[in-house]
């Protein structure tokens, strides 16, 4: 699965976490000054007025920094470890990083563009006349400026990253290809070839650009929610504590996922045991194209069965877990209009900054609420991941090339 298409899985995954975990702490220590001094700023049409206003000097330096980590990264592993897939593996996850980054950079300043376009709501709706016409609509062109190339880009990156996931299925199709005369005898081959390979490349770079989307997520809108939460007069019943608002995100998510998890430890074993009776049912009827002899109608009717048995069984399961996933989605919307219940009564923040926290707070909670939001996915993924490692267990097994059901099922 991933042997395929990045060079030496492990050693990359765990120098992609060394490497982001050096970067952050040289920045900390070290160059997160050094712009400055190295005369790398923004230029100066851009610094001035709103088009756009995330690209000041300081920014414009993290910019920089961010692309030529990257591009040390890539060069490490060019004369490490260079493989068939270096382009697409190395280079392009790259480029899925930086490019996402850039996007959460987008979204924290629309939160802050947010706040001040409802306070200008507000001063237009609380003193009627002293907000003219051209202000209000100049306050929503400047938002133009940034959204209209963001909605390009976000184009251009969708087509991008789907040749990356179709890469890396061609990287897997070619790898279980190669090792064809091994597998033919497992139940389920052609699926696994055809359709897991699809599934799981896709999924995987899925959730894992929703993984690193959080974590950047996390890194931008922490710092503001905490000084945000500098609004805040006081939570009901525990009275002022400082960064509140951070602390509330981080225990309703941790509920929400150790919740989730309890509920729907289940599922992933049902939808695996699901593709193995599909599979079965599937094979016989394409045996029965051409052999007078198979699937016949009791041989089907037992097998459908299996299939109507498990499914049954995978819908009681999903009946209770929705029960609980649905249940906390909708009241984790109303938490953070309870923690500022005492603030918006005392009147102590205004309707712009009011949006700014609703906003901060939802994009840090749903960041740590990544599990909770991505569980039936992670579901799906794990059945499809159970499958593929039964079916590659063959490739490295020096006895038989057939692979019993028991084994399978491991």
């Amino acid at each position: 699965m991933f042997r395929s298409f990045f060079p030496t899985p492990k050693l990359f995954f765990l120098s992609v976490l060394g490497w982001f975990l050096l970067v952050l702490a040289v920045w900390h220590g070290y160059a997160i000054d050094l712009g400055p001094r190295m005369a790398i700023v923004a230029p100066a049409e851009i610094i001035q007025g709103e088009r756009p206003p995330f690209m000041t000097q300081d920014k414009a330096w993290v910019y920089v920094y961010i692309i030529l980590s990257a591009l040390l990264f890539c060069i490490g592993w060019l004369f490490y470890g260079r493989h068939r897939w270096y382009a697409w593996s190395v280079v392009g996850s790259a480029v899925i990083l930086v490019v996402t980054y850039f996007m959460v950079q987008v979204g924290v300043w629309l939160n802050t563009w947010y706040g001040d376009f409802y306070d200008l709501i507000q001063e237009a709706l609380t003193n009627p006349g002293t907000v003219t016409v051209e202000q209000f609509f100049g306050k929503l062109a400047s938002a133009v400026y940034i959204l209209v190339p963001t909605i390009m880009a976000q184009v251009l990156f969708a087509y991008f990253t789907s040749h990356y996931v179709f890469r890396w299925r061609t990287a897997m199709n070619n790898y279980y290809m190669d090792n064809w005369e091994k597998l033919r005898n497992v139940e389920g081959a052609a699926q696994r070839v055809q359709e897991d390979t699809m599934r799981f490349a896709g999924i995987v770079e899925n959730l894992g650009s929703a993984f690193v989307g959080s974590i950047m997520t996390l890194l931008a809108f922490l710092p503001l929610l905490w000084t945000l939460s500098q609004e805040v007069t006081e939570l009901p019943l525990l009275g002022s504590i400082d960064g509140s608002l951070v602390f509330i995100a981080l225990i309703s998510s941790i509920f929400g996922t150790i919740l989730l998890a309890l509920v729907g430890y289940k599922l992933p074993g049902l939808e695996f045991h699901n593709q193995r009776v599909e599979a079965a049912y599937r094979k016989e009827l394409v045996y029965g194209e051409d052999y007078a002899d198979r699937a016949a109608p009791p041989t089907v009717q037992h097998l459908f069965g299996d299939v109507r048995t498990n499914y049954f069984r995978l819908y009681f399961n999903y009946l209770y877990f929705n029960v609980f996933r649905y249940a906390y989605l909708q009241g984790a919307n109303f938490v953070p209009l309870i923690a500022l219940g005492p603030t918006i009564v005392a009147g102590a923040i205004t309707f712009g900054v009011f949006q700014q926290i609703n906003n901060a707070f939802g994009k840090v909670e749903n960041s740590f609420q990544f599990l909770v939001n991505s569980w039936t996915t992670i579901v799906e993924l794990m059945s499809i991941y159970k499958r593929l490692m039964a079916f590659e267990s063959v490739i490295h097994d020096d006895g038989d090339s057939t692979m019993s059901d028991t084994a399978l099922s491991a």
